[in-house]
């Protein structure tokens, strides 16, 4: 073998030596292969250890190879990851077969190799299928600031612009919706609002519990808590199925929100208006019917004087 010129392309060599051990029985064959076999076998997981260690927190496509119980086993390709129960979309099925997209959760290294833990549940599944669909979220010009999500079911998304003109919510929802549509229909059609957020923690409240009109917003900093006022009419919306939509608003936020009515506001209002008069001062008190009579009578003689 000739040595190699620094400024020269290094080249490779392969060199085969042929052996013929005399003292090779059957077993000692027998566990030279099996050591072959289990190195390649290691060797072949760490690869795929490797390679899917760095698709943590994206989105792959897979098809569903099979069911066993509450667990799903999804083809990636060069490898098999698993969707536990937890992990899955409440409500819906899958079959062998079955096209999916799925968010890696995790890769672990176990005794029996790599495991992928995938999730079609997970708050951050819905933020990449965004990033899929919005090109400007990697140019910088938007950004999802807060994401909240009952999987199936609903989402909220908060999202900010950074560029003068650019409308981020317009950006996210798409000419005709086609952007929005595109992410619920990887997600079987969970519905998503797309909200502005603001730094102004009384705006950002409001626009959590969108579509719902707010009439005020009260803040207590210390117990991280904010008082919504909200038109009778718009109560139940506010609150939503199952108080889903506060929830959501409250998850989105980092605030804890109770909803009531402006309208019981302002008859709180006019009650501690009613109590706060004291005794000691005076009230009016009702004319009598002679009173009414002789206030008549003095206005009729007043005007015949002056006739």
């Amino acid at each position: 073998m000739r040595a190699a010129d620094p400024e020269q392309e290094i080249e490779a060599y392969t060199v085969t030596l042929e052996a013929h051990p005399e003292d090779f029985g059957r077993v000692a064959a027998q566990t030279a292969k099996q050591v072959i076999i289990q190195r390649l076998r290691e060797a072949e997981r760490e690869i795929i250890f490797t390679e899917y260690k760095d698709k943590e927190g994206i989105v792959l496509n897979g098809s569903v190879q099979r069911v066993e119980g509450n667990q799903v086993f999804v083809d990636l390709g060069k490898a098999v990851g698993v969707m536990f129960g937890g992990e899955q979309i409440p409500g819906e099925r899958y079959y062998t077969g079955q096209r999916l997209k799925v968010y890696v959760v995790r890769v672990e290294q176990t005794l029996r190799g790599p495991q992928i833990v995938l999730s079609r549940a997970h708050a951050n599944m819905v933020r990449h299928l965004f990033e899929l669909e919005v090109p400007e979220i990697e140019g910088g010009n938007v950004e999802i600031r807060a994401i909240a999500r009952e999987a199936g079911v609903r989402s909220k998304v908060a999202v900010l612009s950074h560029a003068q003109g650019v409308d981020a919510v317009g950006t996210f929802v798409g000419g005709r919706g086609s952007r929005v549509q595109a992410v619920m229909s990887d997600l079987g059609e969970e519905k998503i609002d797309i909200i502005p957020f603001s730094d102004d923690p009384s705006v950002f409240i409001a626009n959590a519990l969108s579509p719902t009109k707010v009439a005020s917003v009260t803040l207590n900093e210390t117990e991280k808590k904010a008082v919504v006022r909200v038109p009778e009419d718009q109560l139940s919306l506010a609150i939503g199925k199952q108080g889903q939509n506060v929830r959501l608003a409250a998850k989105l936020t980092g605030w804890n929100i109770d909803i009531i009515s402006a309208d019981e506001s302002r008859v709180e209002a006019t009650a501690d208006a009613a109590a706060s008069i004291t005794d000691d001062q005076p009230r009016a008190k009702p004319a009598s019917p002679r009173d009414l009579e002789n206030s008549l009578l003095d206005a009729i003689n007043s005007g015949t004087q002056t006739d």
